[in-house]
């Protein structure tokens, strides 16, 4: 694997397991996850994944479910 940064193409991450919420959407319009081997997770667009891939520390990606879960965001998407 290439050395990793935020917005680099996900072809580059490598054979990489992908995946997604069983809740998401029957059109897989949604987004995929991928554990890298430095501890980092990718997160990726399902629809275009080839497009870029942005890269989240382990702790930073649980701090920001901790705040979905507590509805943080909801204002943003109309809940």
């Amino acid at each position: 694997m290439t050395e990793v940064y935020n917005g680099m193409p996900s072809a580059e991450l490598g054979d990489v397991p992908w995946r997604k919420s069983r809740h998401s959407n029957p059109n897989g319009n949604c987004v995929e996850l991928a554990p890298l081997p430095d501890g980092s997770v990718a997160m990726r667009n399902s629809r275009h994944p080839e497009g870029p891939a942005l890269i989240y520390s382990a702790s930073d990606l649980l701090l920001f479910a901790r705040a979905v879960k507590a509805g943080e965001f909801d204002d943003l998407v109309g809940g």
